[in-house]
This record gives C-alpha cells, sequence and structure tokens, in this order.
C-alpha cells in the first residue's frame, strides 16, 4: 500500500508541499489563544465502544497511548493502535449517510472533545452515522514535562518556517494515517447493512491536520472514495484536482494564524475543475474553533455543514429502487 501511495503522491501532492510539515508541528488548536492552559495528565476515558481497524500498531512505537485535558477538553497522543467508534442516530431519523470524523493536533495529538465526539455526537442527532477516527500519531515523549519541551520548541519561529520535503516523503509521513482512514471506509462499508449506512453516501470531515488526512484520503487514497468532504481550518494551498472529486466544504477564520495567509487555491482548483465547492471565511476565530463555543460567528460553520449536507441530499432517506 506503501508502494502504491509514494508513487501515485507526486501529481497530487502540493497541497502537503507547503503545509503539511507545518501541521506536523501543530499541538492543538487552542494554543496560541490560550498559551497559559496547563496540560493535565488524566485516566484514559472509556472507549468500550471504539473498533480496532486492524491496521495493526505503529511501526517501532515506544511510548503507549496516553490522555490529557486542557481548554476543557481532552486530548489524545501516542496513538499506536487505530480505532474508529460509531456514533450511530436514532431510527426514527436515521437518513442513511455517514461522515467520518478526524480529529486534528499536528499528528502528535487528537483532539477528542473539540474535534472529535462533540462533532460525532452533534451529526449523530441530525439523523448522520457518525464514526470517530481514532488514527495512528507521531510520536512524542511519554514524560509530559518533556512532552510540553518538544511542543514549546516546535512553537518557535523556526517550526513555523519549515523547509518543504519532497512530496514523496510527505507521502512516506502520512502512510499510516491513510492506512487508517482507508480501512474506515472499508469497515463502515463491510458494515453497512448493521449499521443502517448507505454505502455510496459515506463522507468524512477533518480539522486542522484531520481535514489534511481528509484531502490526502481524497486525492490519493486507495479505495476511500468519499462522496463528500469538508476541510475545516486546514490548508488551501493548490491541488490536482481528480476527474471523481466529490463536493468540498471549507471553513476558515480569517485571523488563522496558519492558514488564513496564503492564497486559497484549493478553491479556485476546485471551482475551475467545475466541482461543487462551498466557502465560509468567517471574520474571526482563529485557528481551531471546532465546537467551543464562542462569541464570534465560526461557531456557525456546524449549522452551515448541516445546510450544505441537506442541500446534496445527505440527510434525506434514499428513496427505495
Amino acid at each position: 500500500m506503501k508502494t502504491n501511495f509514494i508513487n501515485r503522491s507526486s501529481s497530487h501532492f502540493g497541497l502537503f508541499r507547503q503545509s503539511l510539515l507545518l501541521a506536523a508541528c501543530l499541538f492543538t488548536a487552542q494554543a496560541v489563544a490560550q498559551a497559559n492552559d496547563v496540560m493535565t495528565p488524566i485516566t484514559a476515558p472509556d472507549q468500550s465502544n471504539a473498533i480496532e481497524l486492524g491496521t495493526g500498531p505503529l511501526p517501532e512505537a515506544k511510548a503507549q497511548e496516553s490522555w490529557h485535558s486542557q481548554y476543557g477538553s481532552r486530548f489524545a497522543r501516542n496513538v499506536t493502535v487505530a480505532t474508529l467508534t460509531p456514533f450511530l442516530p436514532d431510527a426514527s431519523n436515521a437518513c442513511g449517510a455517514a461522515v467520518i470524523v478526524a480529529p486534528g493536533g499536528g499528528f502528535r495529538t487528537l483532539s477528542m472533545d473539540n474535534e472529535g465526539w462533540d462533532v460525532a455526537k452533534a451529526l449523530a442527532k441530525q439523523g448522520i452515522a457518525a464514526f470517530l477516527l481514532k488514527y495512528r500519531l507521531n510520536q512524542t515523549p511519554a514524560d509530559m514535562a518533556a512532552f510540553e519541551q518538544e511542543m514549546a520548541q516546535m512553537f518557535s519561529g523556526t517550526a513555523r518556517r519549515p523547509p518543504r520535503p519532497d512530496p514523496a516523503e510527505m507521502a512516506t509521513r502520512l502512510a499510516p494515517q491513510l492506512e487508517d482512514s482507508n480501512a474506515a471506509f472499508a469497515l463502515i462499508r463491510k458494515r453497512a447493512t448493521e449499521w443502517k449506512v448507505d454505502p455510496d453516501r459515506i463522507g468524512m470531515i477533518g480539522f486542522s491536520a484531520g481535514a489534511m488526512l481528509t484531502m490526502a484520503t481524497t486525492l490519493v487514497g486507495k479505495d476511500a472514495k468519499p462522496a463528500f468532504i469538508a476541510n475545516i481550518y486546514g490548508p488551501l494551498a493548490e491541488v490536482k484536482v481528480p476527474a471523481d472529486a466529490p463536493p468540498l466544504f471549507v471553513a476558515l477564520a480569517a485571523d488563522d494564524p496558519f492558514f488564513a495567509n496564503g492564497d486559497f487555491d484549493l478553491i479556485k482548483n476546485w471551482q475551475l475543475a467545475k466541482k461543487p465547492v462551498e466557502f465560509h471565511f468567517y471574520e474571526q476565530g482563529g485557528h481551531g474553533f471546532g465546537m467551543y463555543p464562542k462569541d464570534t460567528t465560526s461557531t456557525g460553520w456546524f449549522k452551515a455543514f448541516s445546510s450544505w449536507l441537506k442541500m446534496h441530499g445527505m440527510m434525506q432517506p434514499k428513496a427505495k429502487a
């Protein structure tokens, strides 16, 4: 799988040329706005409903999964085994569509509440089957103090102006995560009847690094073929749009310190390819607004996303043949 992925990467990875290593340096969405908030180790929450994806343990991993709280939210790091957690809607309002939710965190942590569980629960209330993807992460120090020091170093001026590695190198960096996302699509389709999901209406939404994974899954994923995708405060650099590109929803704040100051070529490329695209550019919200309650219009992104899904027929039960 990795070999195929690398061979196909050169024509699609303009997005990652400018942005992937930067996202790998991001710790969490709120780190800039609330830098004094303390990371506090916590016991891992109950994950009895999580299903292992079968992609195996992260190669050569030494540090094991651990959790901490910050900004009133919970974060996982050193994830070595990928899982998928279903959040199924009540049968009375289930529409048959499904969404894979990919939290962000710079490929070093996962914002499990703000960009994961809270999103999945909100989608399920709308009648959409949501599946939280806890994908494997780059290793960080097991010791919390060492971890905090590493993150502080990554937020130095040098870390914010990273080199631009070759696309093949970026493909190698994302290979485990891509394997996880492709496995998630395969598992949902395999159990579609059980979960009452339409195999042709499975999409993906990602936040920050999760948005990068969403775009990579769409552009170079082996068999995922999402029916729709959402890029929430991810990079918007130029890409080569595939012929079968799905409808794209994008939300970004104008004061996002990482992705609001570049070109929005992703939007332009989708439009030029005559593929459906909707772009919400909020005046304020920063990076990582997610499901946090904030006094900014960026909090309206979820309602807009729901309306967009409805417009595309994703929230109505599929008519019987």
